[in-house]
């Protein structure tokens, strides 16, 4: 039996940034000089991103003070502590909000979860997010937890492929992940391009979806099959570790070339004589969106969903291509049986890829319809 993803929920803070509004922003820093501000300017223009959303209130403009920004606009520097602290108030509660609506989505009660599976690289506490997920929602404490740290951008398709062998090991199984970044929560003024390109880019978000081979008609996507593969370069490229100031993003303009140049070998791969119909590539940025265009040989519209999520959300990390797989869920001009072919990039530089299918609701045999057929026929 194939495991299939039922429903995706997703659930963003309420506070919206504009591209425009954040940049204006970042610009205006004490201390900013006109190189930097013209650097700034430009990075966030080519982002192609419209507007995120962010569990810093005060990032939301009317002039609001609070623990990253002061008084007169200008950005803090809260210690590692403070911004853990912000994510160990916010994510559970964005986690519960996904959760919960990927449950009613699916018509599944809490009562049928049998493992839940989080994903997160911009904050880490325990008891953890896994343990607040099955107390939030109320679900048996024999829950089975685990949780995902650490992974970066590419941690959804691990987690799914976690769920799928948990799926093939337990046929009854019905697993709950969950995938909540507060990237927004480790911004930081800079003159660095590296982090310029990091605050043009990510943003705060949550996605969670229900799994279970044992799903009868319902429709929804089969988890086919997954692969992993390490690029040969960019170990100090895309980086993410724990300073005195907040997590620290590397992410260097050798990302998008490196992917540009190893994508087409990793996808040939795992795809072999497969031709998908559909394409979910995480949006590490515009670059990355552009490069794998190129390389792959793709179609102008081929990432079309992908680019309207970086458009609309932002880099939310491990949540996002959750978003993509989302819209392709409810897409009525994606048809049934289209195969769907999803890559998302991480730390290392690693290509995480996974092969889904979409699958219709199978139509109930009814005497009504019955008589229709044989008349027709």
């Amino acid at each position: 039996m194939t495991a299939r993803i039922l429903s995706i929920g997703t659930a963003t803070p309420p506070t919206t940034i504009t591209q425009d509004g954040i940049r204006d922003f970042f610009a205006a820093q004490p201390g900013t000089d006109r190189l930097t501000q013209r650097l700034i300017r430009a990075t966030f223009d080519a982002a192609q991103i419209q507007r995120r959303h962010t569990v810093l209130t005060e990032l939301g403009g009317g002039g609001a003070e609070g623990i990253f920004v002061d008084a007169h606009g200008a950005l803090r520097a809260p210690g590692t502590a403070l911004r853990n602290a912000e994510y160990i108030r916010h994510a559970p509660e964005l986690s519960r909000q996904a959760a919960q609506a990927a449950l009613e989505e699916a018509g599944m009660p809490a009562s049928r979860i049998t493992h839940v599976v989080t994903a997160s690289c911009t904050g880490c506490f325990a008891p953890g997010p896994d343990f607040r997920i099955v107390r939030d929602l109320g679900l048996s404490d024999a829950t089975e937890r685990y949780h995902l740290g650490f992974i970066g951008c590419a941690a959804a398709f691990p987690a799914l492929r976690a769920a799928e062998r948990f799926c093939a090991a337990q046929p009854d199984a019905v697993v709950l992940v969950v995938c909540t970044e507060l990237c927004s929560l480790h911004v930081r003024p800079s003159s660095s391009p590296d982090q310029i390109v990091s605050s043009s880019v990510f943003a705060d978000g949550s996605a969670a979806a229900i799994i279970t081979a044992d799903a009868g008609d319902r429709p929804g996507l089969d988890l086919e099959r997954f692969a992993t593969t390490l690029t040969s370069q960019g170990e100090k490229d895309m980086a993410w570790t724990i300073g005195d100031d907040g997590f620290e993003m590397v992410l260097t303009g050798e990302v998008p070339r490196i992917i540009g140049r190893e994508i087409r070998g990793a996808v040939d791969r795992f795809l072999g004589s497969d031709v998908p119909t559909v394409w979910a590539v995480h949006p590490g940025g515009r670059s990355i969106l552009d490069r794998v265009q190129a390389g792959l040989e793709l179609p102008t519209d081929a990432l079309a969903s992908s680019r309207a999520v970086l458009r609309d959300y932002g880099n939310m990390s491990s949540a996002t291509v959750m978003f993509i797989l989302r819209d392709i869920l409810h897409d009525e001009g994606v048809a049934p049986d289209a195969s769907i072919a999803g890559l998302a990039f991480g730390p290392g530089l690693t290509v995480e890829s996974a092969l889904l299918t979409k699958r219709a609701a199978a139509v109930a045999s009814t005497p009504d319809r019955d008589r229709h057929l044989a008349v027709a026929g």
